[in-house]
């Protein structure tokens, strides 16, 4: 499986995932700045799940366009303190995630 992460999410983030998820970020693609339904429209051509805490994706994006599966962390901030607990949620999660689909994962 290949993950993408956001640019708003910290590259340390990838070292959370299991051995066998690819993770990516858009900084490392080359993919720093471009608009949401752009960027969602590369990414699933190269990436199963989407993974973000922009909450205007879900609004801003008709998901049925796009070929891949987006998981947004809802957290209080960016910091990979926030974000690095959810991670284990977010493995549990990408055995499931349909493309076209959206799941929340939150904290505990």
């Amino acid at each position: 499986m290949r993950v993408l992460l956001d640019e708003n999410l910290p590259d340390q983030l990838r070292e959370f995932f299991v051995d066998n998820i690819e993770v990516v970020t858009v900084s490392y693609r080359g993919w720093k700045g471009k608009e949401n339904g752009e960027l969602l429209k590369f990414a699933a051509d190269e990436f199963d799940v989407f993974i973000t805490t922009d909450r205007g994706i879900p609004h801003q994006q008709n998901l049925d366009n796009f070929e891949i599966g987006i998981i947004l962390l809802e957290t209080e901030s960016n910091r990979i303190e926030d974000l690095a607990p959810l991670i284990s949620q977010v493995n549990a999660v990408l055995k499931t995630v349909n493309s076209g689909e959206i799941v929340r994962v939150i904290p505990n």
